[in-house]
């Protein structure tokens, strides 16, 4: 998210969590957002989450104070120490893992007591937003504590098929670009649908 009034809308159908990209390389880069924008969602029940690759220590924990973050997503090659030393201040920790085959959730392990949630994502040559799923039955071999976020190209057609994944650490869907007008806007009505449809019983 990086577009003022589109935050605004999206805020209003109540996700659990929100993303910033920090990563200068990305079309939906967030650094021209004003610290405001995210500084309003606080009254709401939304994890405000900023998303990084490779940054340092000291630039996540300035974004973290800058726009009140409560938690990061974590896309590059940090280790468990780096993702433990930010936990230890308090803040969610999301760690991602690019996911293409099923020895892929093996480098979980080291990660366990650092994160509190792992996030499964389609591995590509870059840092994600491949738009495309990766073959969910692979995550059966996953046998972690961690819960974990399902993403890579998750659309709105998805959302039945999600529901029947009886996995008991799934812990929450990550949407981006299948629900875009452009990049760091969100189609209302489609993400509208997809939270109405997966928080039916």
């Amino acid at each position: 998210m990086r577009d003022v009034d589109n935050i605004a809308a999206v805020a209003a159908l109540s996700p659990d969590y929100m993303g910033f990209i920090f990563y200068e390389q990305s079309s939906r880069y967030a650094g021209a957002l004003h610290p405001d924008a995210v500084a309003a969602l606080n009254g709401a029940r939304i994890c405000t989450t900023g998303v990084f690759v490779n940054a340092s220590a000291g630039d996540i924990l300035a974004k973290v104070k800058e726009y009140g973050f409560r938690a990061v997503q974590l896309h590059g090659n940090e280790s468990p120490v780096f993702c433990e030393s930010l936990r230890a201040q308090g803040i969610v920790v999301v760690k991602s893992f690019p996911v293409s085959r099923i020895r892929d959730f093996a480098v979980c392990a080291v990660y366990e007591s650092a994160c509190d949630y792992f996030l499964f994502d389609t591995k590509t040559p870059s840092y994600g937003g491949s738009g495309t799923p990766f073959d969910w039955g692979m995550l059966a071999a996953y046998t972690g504590k961690t819960p974990f976020f399902l993403s890579g190209g998750i659309g709105a057609n998805h959302a039945q098929r999600i529901k029947m994944l009886q996995h008991p650490m799934l812990y929450a869907i990550d949407v981006n670009s299948r629900f875009e007008t452009s990049p760091g806007v969100k189609d209302l009505a489609q993400v509208r649908h997809f939270i109405g449809v997966m928080r039916q019983s």
